[in-house]
């Protein structure tokens, strides 16, 4: 029989999330129907975004290691060693960026799906919030940029766009704030999103949030921007702040 240690028994357990599959079906579905302009983005800037390699890998040491896409799943740091990436993830993955999918999302993507690589992470092993405990799933398309749309996690299908709390407690949505091994001239150039993507976007992360497991990755991510101090571009809020200018 197999010895059961608390590093294995660590490893067996999954998050539990509150959103039902069927929850998340719905979303991505409702996600399906917009898009940030009335034409595909990724004419601007060749999907950049969607995963192929850049050259900035070799030559700067600004970028030493995969970044993750948004500012909700922030750059893979290890908690042990807090600023600096996982000498794990470092020798594991080429300079091809991947995404965490949030809890419960994996009920919808199989292992078997040839286009798409999984790797297990700890939760507790990096910087996740506390509430954060057993595994969580790092994924990669293994054919950018030619992923399928239909299946894209949630956090590529609301990009350029982060969720962000305001002081006072309400969901707003700004423009992407983590430094990204590539230009996006959405988010360069504050171009304006279709209104139905913003606000379907919203709807969607402000039933996410409903999840204490997302709303406290949110939650920390929020306040970790107000004790940096740095500014951000708002772009939807659904109390009327205006559009576009400075949270």
């Amino acid at each position: 029989k197999r010895k059961v240690t608390l590093k294995s028994l660590r490893k067996s357990i999954m998050m539990k999330s509150t959103i039902r599959k069927s929850e998340y079906e719905e979303i991505y579905r409702l996600l399906d129907t917009v898009s940030p302009l009335s034409f595909d983005c990724g004419t601007l800037c060749g999907a950049v975004c969607c995963g192929t390699e850049d050259e900035r890998w070799k030559e700067s040491p600004e970028f030493p290691a995969p970044l993750t896409e948004f500012s909700l799943l922030k750059e893979a740091t290890s908690r042990e060693n807090p600023g600096e990436p996982s000498g794990e993830r470092s020798e594991e993955l080429s300079p091809e960026m991947g995404i965490y999918l949030l809890p419960g999302e994996e009920k919808l993507h199989s292992r078997k799906d040839e286009w798409l690589s999984w790797s297990e992470e700890n939760a507790e092993d990096f910087a996740f919030p506390e509430s954060w405990k057993g595994k969580v799933y790092f994924v990669r398309c293994k054919t950018p940029p030619h992923c399928p749309r239909e299946k894209r996690p949630i956090q590529c299908r609301t990009f350029p766009l982060s969720p962000h709390f305001m002081e006072d407690g309400h969901l707003v949505l700004i423009l992407n704030d983590l430094e990204l091994p590539y230009r996006c001239p959405l988010i360069e150039e504050e171009i304006e999103l279709e209104p139905e993507f913003m606000e379907v976007t919203w709807r969607c992360w402000a039933r996410l949030v409903e999840d204490p497991l997302i709303h406290d990755l949110v939650r920390m991510d929020s306040e970790e921007r107000y004790e940096e101090g740095g500014e951000l571009v708002l772009v939807y809020d659904p109390e009327g702040l205006e559009r576009y200018g400075e949270a």
